[in-house]
């Protein structure tokens, strides 16, 4: 995930309760009264025994320091490592911390997985609430229709989108399905984790910001009722003179009805002590903010399992009719046809012109790049959610080799032969040195960050002096400061007009792809 103008990412991996990186976590608990949590396993696949619920892996909470400021810090908490005994009771006072406003998407699955695995270390009954929780996906829906208690659609948007549509962000989600069992962490591994975390507390402060302090918390009696106008996500994001004259009372129980019915200063008097109350067997943490009290009174949830949630269900079994003879021997020539037989179509024996061309679908959108940063062609679908012809018209008609992990796909191999390949690895570097090994392809040092990893164009052959580089860039991308008196020379992508330099990011990328495809052996 690259999030616009955003400082790279504070990741801390705890390994040990001995360790810095502990005592840090730690620390950073006591001061935080928001945290996102996210977890790893590894999936369980074809399991024909007893059913079980899989081992977590890793444990990611994403700290912010301050609830003012943008300031973070995650930690990746590697239960593999760290005696879980040694942990349980700081997770669980954070879990319950009536301090720590605690942020999710979807947490219920992952507490259950979690409260199951510190089961099995001897630490019954594991966990058994959070709370004050929001979840990511109430965020949305507020956000979207913006009436507090109407009801979202039934079908849940998954993060990615959620990101793509709040933060304007793509998140990768390659590695959602990697073996988070294996020691030690790949760096992407690392990264991922923490940014699943780290999201979900930009979505809650573009929450806050768009809802929560533009009248829509400074009273739980009231709400904004649009007058008339449904808007939608984006209309609320950059709308700033929504009516706040129309208002609605809402039902409460009892207890809020008296609250709203006292003066403010003995309304913040009773939330006070109710606050010292609760916290009088937490831990010593900071109390939270009269801002964020507000958020957790008025949209606060808290997950609670139940007995029933702490046993794994047994899958239901398909009925599934015989095969016949004919349908066995076309399911096993689709299998084989996940092995490159060849020619591609960019074959001078073909007519091609022996440049390689391929089309990575949405499920290896990265891998794109990394061909891109070694100089390979290598395109994206056209819409952001293509239908299988449409993939297949455009590999053909761009005489494009199409890959992709989608075994799906493979069914539609006669109509354009050799033209699918199925990408057996997971991780990108793996899978760029697949795509190179498989296809013969020759890379050499020279073809290094010769194309634009934005939109795959070719750099205009002359080079830009800054001032022409600055002019050049005048309304659609900022050229930093320090690099007007270092003599650099700029290129232009021709198709979307990105600039780049070589800078010391081109230096890093060119020399980490040329540790990747080993060029220097």
């Amino acid at each position: 995930m690259d999030l616009p103008n955003e400082k790279p990412l504070k990741i801390h991996l705890v390994n040990s309760t001995e360790s810095p990186e502990f005592t840090h976590l730690t620390q950073s608990l006591t001061r935080s009264s928001i945290i996102g949590l996210d977890a790893e396993w590894k999936p369980i696949r074809g399991q024909n025994h007893q059913p079980t619920f899989p081992i977590v892996s890793l444990l990611q909470l994403a700290c912010q320091l301050d609830h003012d400021s943008d300031e973070s810090e995650t930690f990746l908490l590697d239960l593999h490592s760290v005696p879980l005994p040694s942990i349980w009771e700081l997770l669980r006072e954070t879990f319950v911390s009536p301090d720590i406003l605690k942020l999710g998407f979807k947490f219920k699955q992952d507490l259950v997985y979690l409260s199951s695995t510190f089961c099995l270390q001897g630490c019954d009954p594991g966990f058994d609430k959070v709370e004050p929780y929001l979840d990511i996906t109430t965020i949305y829906y507020q956000m979207q229709h913006k009436q507090q208690g109407r009801k979202g659609p039934k079908e849940t948007k998954s993060l990615a989108t959620i990101c793509k549509e709040v933060l304007g962000i793509s998140l990768s989600k390659e590695l959602q399905c990697s073996d988070w069992s294996h020691r030690p962490l790949t760096e992407e591994q690392k990264i991922y984790a923490a940014t699943d975390a780290h999201c979900l507390l930009k979505i809650f402060n573009v929450f806050q910001d768009t809802v929560v302090k533009k009248g829509n918390s400074s009273n739980n009696m009231v709400e904004l009722h649009s007058s008339g106008v449904n808007l939608g996500l984006k209309g609320i994001l950059e709308k700033h003179d929504i009516d706040d004259k129309i208002i609605r009372i809402k039902s409460f129980e009892a207890s809020h009805i008296f609250q709203a019915t006292v003066s403010s200063e003995n309304c913040q008097r009773i939330s006070k002590v109710e606050v010292l109350v609760s916290r009088s067997s937490s831990r010593n943490t900071m109390p939270m903010g009269e801002s964020l009290l507000k958020i957790v009174r008025k949209y606060g949830e808290k997950i609670l399992l139940r007995e029933s949630d702490r046993k794994p269900k047994a899958a239901r079994k398909k009925v599934k009719k015989r095969p016949s003879l004919v349908v066995v021997t076309r399911e096993k020539q689709l299998d084989n046809t996940g092995d490159w037989q060849g020619p591609p179509p960019w074959d001078l024996s073909l007519g091609g012109d022996g440049c390689p061309k391929f089309l990575c679908d949405v499920m290896v959108e990265g891998l794109a790049k990394h061909l891109r940063c070694v100089g390979v062609d290598a395109a994206i679908p056209c819409s952001r959610k293509p239908e299988s012809r449409e993939l297949l018209d455009q590999a053909y008609s761009e005489q494009r080799v199409l890959l992709t992990r989608d075994a799906k796909l493979l069914r539609h191999q006669y109509l354009i032969k050799n033209q699918i390949y199925r990408v057996k690895n997971l991780l990108k570097n793996e899978q760029l040195l697949e795509v190179i090994k498989t296809f013969q392809l020759q890379i050499n040092e020279d073809q290094l960050m010769s194309r634009c990893t934005k939109c795959n164009g070719r750099f205009i052959q002359k080079p830009l002096t800054t001032e022409e580089a600055i002019e050049a860039a005048k309304g659609f991308q900022k050229i930093p400061d320090c690099l007007f008196n270092k003599n650099l020379e700029f290129w232009q992508c021709m198709e979307c007009n990105q600039l780049y330099w070589e800078g010391t990011q081109y230096h890093n990328a060119v020399q980490k792809f040329i540790d990747v495809c080993k060029l220097n052996e």
